[in-house]
């Protein structure tokens, strides 16, 4: 299997990971049971994949502690576990915080719940609006030096942010939501500047919330509480020509005896532009399932038009 190199580091890992926001993020999903997560990722690992990506805020450490459990009875070095931190609660409300003290906290408590001493990608999650970006990333490059993380990411900035928090050349990678769906990062120089700087690229929601799976037609409808419902993406009329883009990924899919969700997964995995692509899930199924995208391998010509249904969505 192709291993995926994390910026100028020496960690890799396979170009399909997990998300783990519904592994233990009950104040993200409702009716999570611990059991349930720990069993799903570990369905993950017996499938393949072996980046683990997680975060604080899903549970607000719990997902890290079941991701902890989960991990116990597999061999550490051959898993590549990535977390995030910023969301700061100590006031008893929730801000964004990228205070060198505060990060470096939020590492060591990330440590402790995980059960590891070292973790692979450490990310800023978000920015906020007071830090110096370089000086949050050179507070990482200490931790790094401590050998307490082994590759600096920041996550949710925007391209101007990322110039900033890599004054030093410190980041090794960035987190973004693009999709298929959302490509805008093809035209706003990110890809070009990501490359000249040799930082990797990690997609989230590549999936679109699900719309990219081919499970819908143009008779779903989603009631008020149901997050699809404030989601662009799901109202018309962009809704439908979704809809009818995803239409012509299913004769690509029939082709390869494969889904319509292992077909765009593997669309990712062969895009050089991203490192490694990190859908959720909530069932041991459904990680199985999109670890089968690992060993799908489109032509050139599929991937054009895949790439060319979904562009001008």
């Amino acid at each position: 299997m192709t291993k995926s190199v994390i910026g100028k580091t020496d960690v890799t890992t396979t170009p399909l990971g997990l998300g783990t926001n519904a592994v233990g993020g009950y104040n993200l999903f409702p009716n999570l049971k611990d059991e349930d997560g720990i069993k799903l990722v570990q369905a993950g690992i017996d499938h393949g994949i072996r980046l683990l990506d997680t975060a604080y805020v899903y549970g607000l450490g719990h997902s890290e502690e079941l991701v902890g459990q989960a991990i116990k009875n597999y061999d550490r070095h051959e898993l590549t576990i990535a977390t995030k931190g910023a969301h700061d609660f100590s006031s008893g409300e929730e801000i964004i915080n990228n205070d060198p003290k505060f990060i470096t906290q939020q590492v060591d408590q990330s440590l402790q719940r995980l059960g590891t001493d070292y973790i692979d990608i450490y990310y800023l999650h978000f920015p906020d609006h007071d830090t110096p970006k370089a000086e949050a990333v050179g507070a990482l490059q200490r931790l790094r030096e401590q050998g307490k993380i082994r590759a600096i990411g920041i996550s949710n900035f925007s391209l101007a942010q990322i110039k900033e928090a890599n004054a030093d050349g410190y980041v090794d990678v960035v987190e973004d939501e693009f999709s298929l769906l959302h490509q805008d990062h093809l035209t706003d120089g990110m890809v070009e500047y990501l490359h000249e700087n040799q930082i990797s690229f990690v997609p989230y929601f590549p999936l679109a919330s699900g719309l990219l799976t081919g499970k819908y037609d143009h008779l779903a409808e989603f009631p008020a509480d149901d997050i699809r419902s404030q989601i662009a993406d799901f109202k018309e009329p962009r809704f439908t020509k979704a809809l009818t883009a995803v239409e012509q990924i299913r004769p690509i899919a029939d082709a390869h005896e494969a889904t319509v969700a292992q077909t765009v997964l593997a669309w990712y995995i062969q895009n050089p532009f991203i490192s490694v692509v990190i859908p959720g899930a909530k069932r041991p199924d459904q990680v199985a399932a999109n670890a089968k995208a690992l060993n799908l391998e489109l032509s050139s010509e599929e991937y054009q038009t895949i790439e060319q249904a979904l562009y001008l969505v």
